[in-house]
């Protein structure tokens, strides 16, 4: 899962970015070559891929599912709900409101009170909408999204310290990883921004670790979107792209394994895992520093 790199709303941190004020459409117009590259490189492989399997299983003289329906949606009033969806998480992050609320000792903003309220109501909105027929077509169940749940809750409570040895910068445990990042003029280095930010986007949720490597970029957005754009952009990159080297470190990618187990299809391990995407993608990601980080 390497895409959604491209706005806000196709990925965590990069909405956490948007948060913090940069533009909605900077990373499309600043990390489109690297998303074009690294998208179109896995398109291709995994297209060898398929032909490859596809030539071994043979191919069968008639079709034993020709289609018999016309092309079309049900349960195409979700549409309508997705387009709400991406209203509310935008509207959290244009809408500034200096009311909050406390939620079990922690600050919550109106408009992301209102956001988080908002998509309840849609999801109940969608179960009751749509007709039990059609979750049944899609084998629709909550035993893939309870797993994901409990597996990021986990992860969430953890990587609190983590986080923490992070953010104390030159001086904390990663002191080594933080220096790293900046030359000896003292300017960011991108390349190993890309990563720093990516290596640990591998292990750690993506999202708080883009954030802290903003941070540690200085953390102005107006500064990064101009004068440090290639730091940024790496950033951007290394959280969204590198993300996809192990199950957690992206909820899509965990989401795919536990949609597809529940449905008595084999995935491979967490370290099987790995060893197929260290094999395709560290050597994209190598090629892709020289060609746009360097």
């Amino acid at each position: 899962n390497v895409g959604g790199s491209l706005t806000p709303l196709g990925d965590p941190p990069l909405f956490l970015g948007f948060l913090k004020g940069v533009d909605f459409f900077w990373t499309a117009k600043n990390i489109f070559p690297e998303t074009l590259f690294i998208v179109g490189a896995l398109l291709a492989i995994f297209w060898l891929i398929d032909r490859h399997y596809f030539r071994r299983e043979g191919v069968l003289p008639v079709d034993p599912t020709p289609d018999t329906h016309r092309l079309g949606f049900e349960g195409a009033g979700n549409f309508a709900l997705l387009l709400v969806a991406m209203g509310l998480v935008l509207l959290s992050g244009i809408w500034k409101s200096p009311v909050q609320f406390d939620v079990f000792g922690t600050h919550v903003g109106l408009p992301g009170l209102v956001r988080d309220v908002g998509l309840i109501a849609v999801v109940l909105v969608s179960l009751w909408f749509t007709p039990k027929a059609v979750h049944a077509s899609n084998q629709f169940g909550w035993a893939p999204m309870a797993e994901v749940a409990k597996l990021f809750a986990g992860i969430f409570l953890t990587i609190v310290p983590v986080i923490a040895m992070l953010k104390a910068g030159a001086d904390g445990p990663f002191g080594a990883i933080v220096q790293a990042v900046t030359r000896p003029d003292g300017q960011p280095d991108p390349a190993m921004y890309f990563w720093a930010t990516g290596a640990l986007s591998s292990f750690l949720d993506n999202a708080p670790t883009y954030l802290v490597f903003f941070n540690t970029a200085g953390g102005d957005a107006a500064l990064l979107m101009t004068t440090h754009a290639a730091t940024l952009a790496a950033i951007s990159a290394g959280a969204v792209f590198m993300g996809a080297n192990t199950y957690i470190g992206n909820a899509p990618n965990l989401m795919v394994k536990a949609i597809a187990e529940d449905r008595q299809v084999r995935m491979p391990s967490f370290f099987g895992y790995m060893a197929w995407s260290g094999a395709i993608l560290l050597p994209l990601f190598v090629v892709q520093t020289f060609i746009f980080f360097l």
